[in-house]
């Protein structure tokens, strides 16, 4: 499986809107500059969010993007579903329960791939935007000079 870069992106966005919760509502332009990601990818990577519970918006003098749910209700695997649709390393074991290949009952390896997808989705449901930024502070709490 392979994160795209609208992925990885989305997900930065989505730490930077956590690690400044308390600024109020966020221009893209100002995620932007700290993520070094161009106003016009981040532009593309909103409307993934539009239908989700994931962030609100403020249109006007002063608007812009805020998380709309606390970071610790928001997993890593809830961000890379809605931008890459599935977190599933193949398209047989979709979960859409439609049979995708003529030789899934047969395929003797079948039980391997759903093994991989289900550490991949434990894994990635496991890790919340707020863990992301804990290890963030962790790292910098390590880091002192005397």
């Amino acid at each position: 499986m392979k994160i795209s870069t609208k992925g990885r992106y989305a997900l930065r966005m989505i730490v930077d809107l956590a690690e400044h919760k308390n600024d109020g509502y966020i221009a893209l332009t100002d995620i932007a500059a700290r993520q070094n990601i161009s106003k016009k990818y981040h532009e593309q990577i909103v409307p993934v969010f539009n239908k989700s519970r994931i962030l609100q918006t403020n249109r006007g003098f002063q608007g812009g993007y805020r998380l709309a749910v606390s970071p610790e209700k928001c997993t890593v695997g809830e961000i890379i579903r809605l931008t890459e649709g599935s977190l599933s390393p193949l398209d047989c074991i979709e979960d859409d329960n439609e049979i995708r290949c003529e030789r899934r009952d047969e395929c003797m390896t079948l039980y391997v791939w759903q093994g991989l997808k289900r550490v991949i989705t434990e894994y990635l449901d496991s890790i919340t935007i707020q863990d992301i930024l804990d290890k963030k502070y962790e790292s910098y709490a390590n880091d002192y000079v005397i």
